[in-house]
């Protein structure tokens, strides 16, 4: 993830371009200083041979204070519709179809017959998706590493004629044996700044862009205990509005296409330096309701995905992208018991998934 424009993908949705040849051969530079094995905090703490990160510290005691935080007995879910028409990052597509009508049948004196789907998708990264271990890299001059200081190319499963199959230890799979059971905290930005929805910034002072000040001052606000070891935090901006699951079907399709060039602009969220406070909390996992959950573009000048870079290959803190707090809000909840696991998909780089909140 290096750099981000705005695009449409094959005439459907585009969105977030996070790649272009032009803007990579004119901006793309080299991250010298994950040379040093000291930069990345990840490796110092699970070892390099690790294959997880942050999730791993999630224990019996954080299950347990997660679930007193159960008071009335709901659950909301906070995943988004995948459909072909959803806004997503460049050429990245969603297609579903069903094989034969039906797909199977009839079968046996009852006539059964069955329907199946086929998906073609990059299944980690549309929609309400996971980064997981080998989605996030760092370019350096003497190759890209990816988590663990794993070179890049050391890291894929081939098959028999060389053709990338997967990431190898760091497909999500090795995340997905695991869940993130811990206590949810979602800090409202839009009532931090008293906006409807934050701006995409237009600079490095733009409100759209959250400091740890303002992570400070919404847990004061929200009446929230501090941000603290194992916790799984969640940003609200109002950005992912443009596309919420009640409102998304029924619009045109034009409507449809100038929501998704909006979404796709850029967008507000946590700045590097908030990047930075939260990872030296050491929380368990960070999301928001946009398609990068931090600022684009954020606080310094030339920087592309600051956020995805100190806390994912460096921390080891995974990302939960394009959620929907929309009952969570309604019902006024800032602390949740938070569970979700990605999928099992052997090599993937990421998981799409419905993560659940329970208060």
């Amino acid at each position: 993830m290096q750099r981000w424009l705005t695009g449409l993908s094959a005439g459907l949705i585009g969105g977030l371009l996070l790649a272009s040849a032009g803007a990579l051969a004119q901006q793309a530079k080299v991250n010298d200083a994950a040379l040093d094995d000291g930069w990345w905090t990840a490796r110092k703490e699970f070892g390099a041979d690790d294959k997880m990160g942050a999730i791993q510290r999630i224990g019996p005691a954080d299950v347990k204070r997660a679930a007193a935080l159960i008071k009335q007995g709901k659950s909301a879910v906070l995943g988004k519709l995948y459909a072909s028409d959803i806004p997503m990052v460049g050429f990245r597509s969603w297609s579903l179809w069903i094989p034969g009508t039906p797909t199977g049948g009839p079968f046996g004196s009852e006539g059964t017959i069955f329907h199946d789907e086929l998906v073609t998708t990059e299944i980690g990264q549309v929609g309400t998706q996971f980064d997981g271990p080998g989605h996030i890299g760092v370019h350096t001059s003497q190759g890209d590493f990816v988590y663990g200081k794993r070179n890049r190319e050391s890291v894929y499963k081939r098959n028999a004629i060389g053709n990338i199959l997967g990431m190898g230890d760091l497909g999500v799979e090795q995340v997905g044996a695991r869940a993130f059971v811990c206590r949810g905290v979602l800090l409202d930005a839009t009532k931090l700044r008293k906006m409807n929805s934050l701006p995409i910034p237009d600079g490095p002072n733009s409100p759209g862009i959250i400091r740890p000040q303002d992570i400070e001052a919404m847990v004061q606000a929200q009446g929230l205990q501090p941000i603290g070891q194992n916790d799984c935090v969640f940003l609200y901006t109002g950005h992912g509005d443009l596309w919420n699951s009640r409102d998304w079907p029924s619009l045109s399709a034009d409507q449809k296409r100038e929501r998704a060039a909006q979404f796709g602009k850029g967008e507000p969220g946590f700045g590097k330096s908030a990047c930075e406070y939260l990872a030296d909390r050491k929380i368990a996992l960070l999301g928001a309701d946009t398609f990068a959950v931090e600022a684009l573009p954020g606080e310094n000048a030339g920087e592309g995905n600051p956020c995805h870079v100190h806390m994912q290959p460096r921390n080891g803190i995974w990302f939960l992208e394009n959620l929907e707090f929309t009952q969570l809000l309604a019902d006024g909840v800032s602390e949740f018991m938070f569970s979700w696991a990605p999928l099992k998909a052997v090599g993937a780089t990421g998981s799409p998934g419905n993560p659940i909140a329970i208060y």
